[in-house]
């Protein structure tokens, strides 16, 4: 304090320093000049006075303790001056750098003349990082060096001056909202503020709010808020949005009167008024509202909530309808008689007792049976009333052990009745009182005779096949264990037979599936008469599984033979004649399996050899087999993989019109063929991979891959020819086939009329009338439907008779016949007159020499494919005959073929 008041007092003193210096030179100086005076004068310097020479240094040195004065007080302001200006500076320095915001100040020149500590703690930067005269740009671009700012320069400084300000977002996770504002020198300010904080609580109070409308919007009940002062709604959840038939945006900030009719208006504020003058915060009543044509009955609970100074602010309303309620108070008598109704309809008996006298309040209709007399008479008796001593005496003891335990007593006892002696489930529940004591006794009698013989037969159904009552393949299976721990301390051997009825699917197909039950029923009689009492079970749809004991494979294969023989004998089933076949495969134990899966494996193994081999063979299992099915399953996952990475290829065989020579035959389409180039394999022949495509299931896949490629490479022809494209069987109950075709089609712009889709019976046999829609809305997208290989099925004139098909394909069975048999000949005729008849056109397929050829032209046949008019090849075989290069078309045919 005494600095400051030195400070403050500085300006009245030192005027009064330079004076009084003033004062004290003169008077030093008065001696001085008397004692001048007293000294003779004497002319030292020429004719100047001595008197004036000392008047003159008397002066000179006054003005010069003047002038000394005067620096001295300038001198003195000055230091005053800085003194202030520093304590000024210190003071502001001190303000700013104890802000909670960062300051950072630039002049006209963009030059930074000021920024606060809290600015260098928000970026983590300090005092060294910023250079004296360092440029605001100079500090945005250290800020992005270091990763402080994620905008340029310019954007930021746009952004910044916006009234909101830009936020970023630092590594740390701190959020800084950063606002630029200019000054009327030239210069700018900037404000940085630390917003993490802030953000999170207004993310908190978003969530919460969100929270809070959601559970609100989730209430079964109407709930709506209002504000007291106008009456004007400012909340409505879902429920009051879809009661009222009001979107919650015209309900909020409108009164009653503007929403409502009327009388509904009318209603709710005088339920408004009388809650604000009721004593109570909530306020209970009964609302008559209009919807509509009809009337409702609410439920109406009304909350006032009060600000701070507990003055009524808002009012909430929750609404509930209580129409139904009262329309089912009115309908509950009617419940009860229905449920005593229900009660009396029942099929389990029911009894109800009471506990402390034992005497029976309730018993239905049901219960008479047990009772042996009508319900209405038992009311009030007790047991020992109602059965002889005996059983009441069984029954009283087993009810006091259900009181006791106080939980459901279960058991299972036979009951005699009118109807003989029946088992009954008897279940005993007690029903405690207000005092937590045991009040009612309810006993209920399910009769679960019909029931146990049930589950008895599904037990024997568990192990038996449920057509031909055979034991199934758990039941083999358990036989072969026992089989084997029988066998296993011995040196005796037995063989195992897996047994494949051939042709039973063809059975389904002609005859139906009832024929081809009975068929089976019949096979399991002649096959059990065969095996003289060993052991025979059905593994599957037409296998059989059977053991057979003794030196081996003799007893096996003797075995096998006879059972050959006994199917070998035609069949008479509701008065149709059949014949049919067995394949067997043989595994030996203990040669070829210890355990019942590896016999029963490598007999299936066998089997698949023998069906390899012919229909009707008998094979014994060899240990190659296993790495015959090893490599047919690695063959299998290559042509997975073979799909994914693009090893097949599409090679395009010709189609042409039917002429009596090929020069004559003109070319009109070709049929897309799928290859496949193996990296080590080589050529993989299409007979071994597209079985085995159909298999696996993989021809789905394949299927599609070779449709979109056929139809992306027909829609490049110079010329418009025809595409034919096989779709198999599987791609009509996998996926959307027809939604497939109509997307290729468009992705790869060929019209429908160039695409012929080419089907097997087999897309019909497998289910009839789905396969017949799927092919009607093939054919409604304008492409053309040709059943393929006809005449070598069941049912394809069934097939023909049910879909109008464009095309015929005659089997390449009859066509490479042609000229050797006279029935081939016959036949191949009578599809021609038969597709003509019918208005459709006929193909022949497998077309090999002139003489065929001139055969189908002489008969009439529309067009033809063979090697003689070209072999499968890429397509830049056929670049001529589709239009890509002057050459001749008929000798690049006649080179391919």
């Amino acid at each position: 304090m005494a600095g400051n008041n030195w400070q403050a007092g500085g300006k009245n003193l030192i005027p009064a320093q330079a004076i009084a210096g003033f004062a004290a030179v003169a008077m030093s100086l008065a001696p001085v000049r008397s004692l001048a005076a007293n000294v003779p004068q004497q002319r030292a310097f020429g004719d100047v006075d001595a008197n004036v020479l000392w008047e003159m240094l008397i002066g000179g040195l006054v003005v010069c303790a003047f002038l000394a004065s005067v620096l001295l007080w300038v001198h003195s302001a000055l230091r005053r001056y800085k003194r202030e200006q520093l304590h000024r500076d210190a003071f502001v320095s001190s303000a700013l750098n104890n802000l909670s915001q960062g300051i950072m100040m630039t002049d006209a020149a963009n030059r930074i003349v000021f920024y606060n500590d809290r600015f260098l703690d928000i970026y983590g930067l300090s005092r060294a990082d910023i250079p004296r005269g360092s440029t605001g740009r100079e500090l945005a671009e250290l800020r992005r060096k270091r990763g402080l700012l994620n905008l340029s320069i310019q954007e930021y400084a746009r952004r910044a001056r916006e009234p909101e300000g830009y936020v970023t977002e630092l590594p740390d996770g701190r959020a800084v909202v950063a606002k630029l504002f200019h000054l009327p020198d030239g210069g700018s300010i900037g404000v940085h503020e630390d917003c993490t904080e802030r953000r999170r609580l207004e993310r908190e109070l978003a969530s919460t709010k969100q929270f809070l409308e959601s559970v609100l919007d989730h209430v079964p009940v109407c709930v709506a808020a209002k504000n007291i002062d106008d009456g004007r709604y400012i909340f409505a959840n879902r429920a009051f949005e879809k009661f009222s038939g009001l979107r919650r945006e015209r309900i909020t900030g409108r009164r009653a009167s503007e929403l409502f009719s009327p009388e509904t208006a009318a209603n709710i504020e005088a339920a408004d008024r009388a809650a604000l003058l009721a004593s109570s915060e909530a306020y209970r009543s009964e609302l008559m509202i209009r919807r509509g044509e009809e009337r409702r009955i609410l439920a109406s609970n009304r909350v006032i909530a009060r600000n701070e100074k507990s003055e009524p602010q808002f009012l909430i309303a929750l609404l509930d309808d209580d129409t139904e309620r009262r329309a089912l108070s009115y309908e509950l008598e009617n419940a009860k008689r229905f449920l005593e109704l229900v009660v009396d309809n029942i099929p389990v008996s029911l009894i109800v007792e009471r506990v402390s006298d034992g005497r029976y309040l309730l018993a239905n209709r049901s219960a008479e049976m047990i009772l042996n007399r009508r319900r209405e008479d038992v009311t009030g008796l007790t047991t020992a009333d109602i059965f002889n001593p005996r059983e009441a005496k069984l029954i009283i003891a087993r009810d006091e052990a259900a009181i006791k335990k106080r939980s459901l007593i279960t058991e299972e006892h036979p009951i005699s009745t009118k109807d003989g002696l029946r088992l009954f489930l008897t279940r005993r529940m007690i029903v405690n009182g207000d005092n937590d004591e045991p009040q009612y006794l309810i006993k209920t009698y399910e009769d679960v005779t019909d029931r146990r013989q049930t589950e008895s037969r599904m037990a024997h159904m568990a192990y038996h096949d449920g057509l031909t009552d055979l034991p199934n393949r758990a039941a083999f299976l358990q036989a072969l264990s026992q089989m084997i721990e029988a066998c296993g301390a011995t040196c005796e051997e037995f063989a195992v037979l897996n047994v494949d009825l051939k042709g039973l699917k063809e059975v389904n197909d002609v005859f139906g599936h009832a024929i081809g039950d009975k068929l089976l029923i019949e096979v399991a009689h002649r096959v059990q008469d065969a095996a003289r009492g060993g052991v025979v079970a059905r593994l599957s749809g037409d296998e059989f599984g059977l053991i057979i004991d003794g030196k081996q494979p003799e007893a096996g294969q003797r075995l096998a033979e006879q059972l050959a023989q006994a199917i070998a004998i035609e069949f008479q089933i509701d008065g149709k004649s059949i014949r049919t076949a067995l394949t067997t495969g043989i595994s030996v134990f203990p040669h070829n399996g210890s355990d019942p899966a590896s016999l029963l494996a490598n007999a299936g193994a066998a089997l698949f050899r023998a069906k390899a081999k012919s229909r009707g063979s008998i094979t014994f299992y060899e240990p190659e087999m296993d790495q015959q099915i090893r490599d047919r399953r690695v063959l299998h996952q290559e042509l997975s993989v073979a799909i994914k990475n693009g090893e097949l290829s599409l090679y395009f065989q010709p189609q042409a019109s039917s002429g009596r020579t090929v020069d004559a035959s003109e070319i009109i389409g070709f049929e897309a063929l799928a290859r496949w180039q193996h990296p080590q394999r080589g050529f993989v022949p299409p007979s071994d991979f597209i079985p085995l495509a159909e298999e696996s299931g993989l021809i789905v896949e394949m299927g599609e891959w070779i449709l979109r490629e056929a139809c992306r490479e027909a829609a490049s022809w110079p010329k418009p020819l025809q595409v034919a494209v096989n779709l198999s069987p599987a791609q009509f109950v996998h996926g959307d086939l027809v939604g497939l075709v109509h997307s290729i089609l468009i992705e790869t712009g060929l019209t429908p009329d160039r695409l012929e889709l080419e089907i097997t019976e087999g897309v019909l046999i497998e289910d009839f009338d789905r396969g017949l829609g799927l092919l009607r809305r093939l054919k409604a997208l304008g492409v053309r439907i040709s059943m393929d290989d006809f005449g070598s099925g069941y049912s394809s004139l069934s097939y023909l008779q049910a879909f109008p098909f464009d095309k015929i394909k005659i089997d390449r069975a009859f066509v490479m016949n042609l000229g050797r048999t006279p029935q081939s000949a016959a036949i191949v005729r009578a599809v021609i007159d038969l597709g003509h008849g019918m208005n459709m056109l006929i193909v022949a397929e497998g077309v090999e020499t002139p003489e065929q050829l001139g055969f189908l032209a002489e008969e009439g046949c529309d067009s033809v494919q063979g090697y003689l008019l070209g072999k499968p090849l890429p397509i830049e075989k056929y670049d001529a005959l589709v239009g890509r290069n002057d050459a001749n078309v008929m000798e690049s045919v006649r080179k391919t073929g």
